[in-house]
């Protein structure tokens, strides 16, 4: 049974920094590439990011590039997200979620992710 469990989330000033984990079970997670959404009240879930199997080809969305950083640690099915110089507009649930369909160890632009883990909060006092 595939599981995501999201963690690290909280409370953080606007220009912190916070990580944010998702530890993965009952797939074989380093044949995936992974995916970083969140989703603000009232708003649909957006993508943010995407980390290919290899760890090295990451791809985030405009308006968290140069601040957020994804990892993974295939050693202990764990995907990361790294936020820094957070700003109120970050403030979301955030939700890890697997690569599907075609080509699952890449990321790529259309590329489909499934398997939402239950997501972690994120909350930016100014």
């Amino acid at each position: 049974q595939v599981q995501l469990a999201e963690s690290g989330g909280g409370s953080v000033q606007a220009g912190g920094s916070l990580k944010l984990s998702c530890t993965a079970s009952g797939f074989t997670f380093s044949d995936f590439a992974m995916g970083w959404y969140r989703q603000r009240p009232g708003e649909e879930r957006e993508w943010i990011s995407c980390l290919a199997k290899n760890g090295i080809d990451a791809y985030f969305r405009d308006s968290v590039r140069g601040r957020f950083t994804a990892s993974r640690d295939n050693s202990k099915n764990t995907l990361y997200l790294q936020m820094a110089s957070v700003k109120p507009e970050d403030a979301a649930t955030y939700y890890c979620a697997i690569r599907t369909g075609f080509y699952r160890d890449l990321c790529y632009d259309g590329a489909e992710f499934g398997y939402w883990g239950q997501g972690t909060e994120v909350t930016v006092s100014t």
